[in-house]
């Protein structure tokens, strides 16, 4: 069996995602997307996990993709079976129906950074410097970093990163908004589950909601998120409950209105 290269750990209410695969600065091949897919199933149905960290093994956070694992791939392939395909999984990521924190410690470049940008707050070492270096590559963004970091942190760190090829540093981010917290070196997973805890401590539906509600005022995923809050509602009504009970016993429903 492969070597697991995302691994989870629980501690009570809080679950920890770490990308294990520092000999290659954490970047990503597509078993590892497909790992960090399964993570993301994993955690969510643990009914007892009420915020989640990530982070990366050794001293990097995350390089992004592995140029090896797409660079000799056929333009339609790579468009499919990389870009669209990494970009559900980080996608899956954001919509966690826990809020995430990232523990950024060490460099979060190009998928890197759409990977920290997923979660809800960012918590960086002082040492950590992000970037968006794909334009030198000859090639642009695929893991949402036009799109989610321009929602999140504005269009205009976004150009200097992406158009200018700025690489900031943890505390150059933090007064563009991309970096919520700076911390010394060695220290971001510790600070990471103090803040899990102030969040776990909170009321879990209030903070799902929360959450939800967020991503729609920030344009994110509005179908997902109402349809989410909806169905929600809906399902703790007494007229679910009398459809459900008259569909099982072939009689017509009689509906109250009840809420």
């Amino acid at each position: 069996m492969a070597e697991q290269r995302i691994r989870i750990s629980i501690e009570g209410p809080v679950a920890t995602i770490t990308a294990a695969r520092p000999e290659k600065l954490n970047a990503f091949d597509i078993d590892m997307l497909k790992e960090l897919s399964a993570a993301c199933d994993t955690i969510e149905e643990n009914a007892a996990v009420r915020v989640a960290i990530l982070t990366g093994e050794g001293k990097a956070f995350s390089a992004g993709g592995d140029i090896r694992a797409w660079a000799g791939m056929e333009a339609n392939t790579f468009g499919h079976a990389w870009v669209r395909f990494g970009h559900r999984v980080f996608e899956r990521l954001a919509t966690l129906r826990m809020p995430l924190i990232a523990a950024v410690n060490g460099h979060a470049l190009g998928g890197g950074l759409e990977l920290a940008a997923a979660a809800d707050i960012r918590i960086a070492e002082t040492q950590v410097k992000i970037g968006l270096p794909e334009a030198g590559l000859g090639m642009v963004p695929g893991w949402s970093g036009t799109q989610r970091l321009v929602k999140r942190f504005g269009a205009q760190a976004v150009r200097r990163m992406l158009l200018g090829g700025e690489v900031l540093t943890a505390v150059e981010a933090q007064i563009a908004g991309i970096i919520d917290q700076v911390v010394k070196t060695g220290t971001a997973v510790e600070a990471a589950k103090a803040y899990a805890a102030r969040i776990a401590a909170r009321g879990p539906a209030a903070t799902e909601v929360s959450k939800l509600m967020i991503a729609v005022a920030n344009g994110e995923d509005n179908g997902a998120a109402v349809e989410a809050l909806g169905s929600i509602l809906v399902a703790k009504t007494g007229d679910l409950k009398e459809g459900v009970a008259a569909f099982t016993g072939k009689r017509p429903a009689d509906f109250k209105g009840e809420w």
